[in-house]
């Protein structure tokens, strides 16, 4: 049996168990808002932070490695919202969520527990998809700001009120995961060693991070699918088919195939290269979904796309571990 497939099994399982919940009303209906929110606000920010503050600066500024998954996302992102020019012209919003869902990788949620038992005792596991986390979170603020500006244009009556250099500023500075992050790399940087309780304290919280993030995504998948039973705007089922297809076969094979291509040509090798196209062979994360939902743009499809991506990863996961060693 590969070897990936005992903690990609293990992080399947927290996700079921968190649907089964949700399914059967054991808990309150808003649970995973909650429990989103925790590990939003508190818990993944405190992981960032110890993960980075522990690990030396040089091992932080791999740039051969965050310049190749940098551009593995880049070059998806722009063959997706070509592909999207070019079914739907003018709707930029569907092309920046299209791209999304084929580059925002669950890194955080499922690649931090995956890299953890798979790499144990190493800290260039979370350091990996702490680097890979912070850069989707650059690519969300994008998208953010893109469909933003859409659906400005399309209202004539509202004035712009921000510049996108602000909205993609302020989301960024804003954002709990980057300052956990930028606390991390800083602490790092001038080599100061953090009192001892508080380092037990900001990595025991942060360790509930995997465990409550893959138990919410299962809620949040389940209430995502019982949304959109009875929508009246559903696409037609050959359709959805080929977008779902088109949006995991980015998502699963042509950003890993990008990956181990860039990742190789910036000279990356040994365990980073394998965890950087482990990463970008992630499927997408829930919090495409939320966006979707927020902006009520290509809702039904993101939810699917995340169901499919993540149950096609199982298959999908350990042959691209295999191809690797």
């Amino acid at each position: 049996m590969s070897p990936i497939l005992t903690p990609l099994f293990a992080v399947l399982a927290m996700m079921l168990l968190g649907s089964l919940v949700q399914k059967l009303k054991i808990l309150p209906i808003d649970t995973d808002l909650v429990l989103n929110q925790y590990v939003y606000y508190v818990a993944f920010p405190a992981i960032m932070l110890i993960a980075l503050a522990e690990t030396p600066i040089h091992e932080i500024l791999q740039w051969g490695f965050i310049a190749g998954y940098s551009l593995a996302m880049l070059l998806t992102y722009l063959l997706v919202v070509l592909v999207s020019h070019i079914t739907n012209k003018g709707r930029a919003d569907l092309a920046a969520l299209r791209a999304l869902n084929t580059t925002f990788g669950n890194t955080a949620f499922i690649g931090i527990p995956l890299l953890s038992m798979l790499y144990p005792e190493q800290q260039s596991a979370l350091t990996a998809a702490a680097i890979a986390s912070l850069l989707s979170v650059i690519v969300f603020a994008l998208v953010l700001v893109s469909i933003e500006l859409y659906q400005e244009k399309g209202d004539n009556k509202r004035e712009r009120k921000q510049s996108p250099l602000l909205i993609i500023t302020l989301s960024l500075i804003q954002n709990p995961v980057v300052i956990g992050s930028a606390i991390g790399v800083f602490l790092s940087a001038i080599e100061f060693k953090l009192f001892e309780p508080l380092s037990i304290m900001l990595r025991d919280i942060g360790m509930t991070s995997s465990p409550c993030a893959l138990f919410a995504i299962g809620m949040v998948l389940v209430k995502a699918s019982g949304n959109h039973e009875i929508s009246h705007q559903k696409p037609k089922w050959l359709d959805l088919i080929a977008e779902l297809s088109w949006i995991n076969l980015a998502k699963l094979f042509i950003q890993p195939a990008l990956a181990y291509i860039l990742l190789s040509a910036f000279g990356i090798e040994g365990d980073y290269f394998i965890m950087g196209v482990l990463l970008a062979a992630l499927p997408t994360a829930a919090s495409v979904y939320l966006l979707a939902e927020r902006y009520q743009v290509k809702v039904m499809v993101s939810a699917q796309a995340i169901m499919l991506g993540t149950l096609l990863s199982i298959v999908t996961l350990p042959l691209i571990q295999s191809f690797l060693h």
